[in-house]
């Protein structure tokens, strides 16, 4: 092989390992954890930038990079995987990708572990925890149905946690109530997305919310877990109330698929791409919000 070659095909083994931490979607535990943080200390310091480093790109790579190594059996009948939507990891790189994110884990953990507190030690370790249950052999949480909604929502509401930990935030029932919201919009956004794979899933044997309920019964747990998102916002200290609104696309977006068949099940899947682009424009403006906070 010449050296050519070998760099190229290092070069496009790098590429699928960085393709598998979802990069479309590292924004969505990055945004979290530097609201939470930055709103409590109202300060840029090495913790913030470090801590959102973190959470932007490591912690993805693990999340969706073991994710893709142990789905890889089932992930080969899945039209969805091999894009933006999953990466379909060759094998020959399954070893790599999770030493890759042990790597690239690990020196920030340290890190947020000596700057930390051990309340923030608990939340770093529950998110750390939520992100290798999901989909390691063993565990598995993601075949566990509903206990999969429950740990997804727990890979984006924990950062948001260990963020308010690590400033020494106090925390008013205000700031509660909107973890709870954030958490139910979590479990919504998963049973929804769980839904266009009825069928791989249930051919692969792997258990989900939406192969146990159906995918009728999944839509409409979706719509409730989202509206009752958007009311319990409402009860929010202000500017917390405006944040209501941003469950009314998702409600529209999935509203459709009301009584979705499971037979039909795979066509969510244009409402499941609306929604990875819904979560840029409800991102924008939750930081107006946040900005509104920062100044009220």
């Amino acid at each position: 092989m010449s050296t050519r070659t070998g760099g190229s095909s290092i070069g496009r083994d790098l590429a699928q390992i960085v393709l598998s931490s979802r990069p479309i979607s590292w924004i969505n535990t990055a945004f979290p954890f530097a609201a939470a943080y930055l709103l409590s200390t109202r300060e840029i310091d090495p913790t913030l930038v470090i801590g959102t480093l973190y959470f932007l790109i490591p912690y993805n790579l693990a999340m969706y990079g073991i994710n893709d190594v142990f789905d890889y059996a089932s992930d080969l009948a899945n039209p969805r995987k091999g894009g933006l939507e999953g990466a379909l990891l060759s094998p020959r790189i399954h070893r790599a990708t999770l030493w890759a994110a042990a790597a690239t884990n690990i020196p920030f953990l340290v890190y947020l572990v000596v700057v930390g507190s051990p309340a923030s030690w608990v939340w770093l370790a529950v998110s750390v925890f939520a992100v290798i249950a999901y989909s390691a052999p063993g565990l598995r949480f993601k075949e566990r149905p509903f206990l999969d909604s429950i740990t997804s929502s727990t890979h984006f509401v924990s950062p948001a946690i260990v963020g308010l930990a690590l400033a020494g935030a106090h925390v008013t029932a205000g700031t509660v109530l909107v973890l709870v919201a954030f958490f139910l919009w979590g479990m919504a956004a998963h049973a929804f997305g769980a839904v266009q794979d009825v069928d791989p899933d249930r051919e692969a044997g792997i258990s989900s919310v939406a192969t146990v309920i159906g995918a009728r019964a999944t839509v409409r747990l979706s719509l409730a877990l989202w509206v009752i998102a958007g009311v319990a916002m409402l009860f929010t200290p202000w500017p917390g109330p405006l944040a209501a609104v941003l469950a009314v696309p998702y409600i529209v977006n999935a509203a459709p698929w009301w009584n979705v068949t499971d037979e039909g099940s795979a066509a969510t899947n244009r409402s499941w791409r609306r929604f990875i682009a819904l979560n840029y424009v409800a991102g924008f403006l939750a930081t107006m919000i946040l900005i509104l906070a920062w100044v009220s």
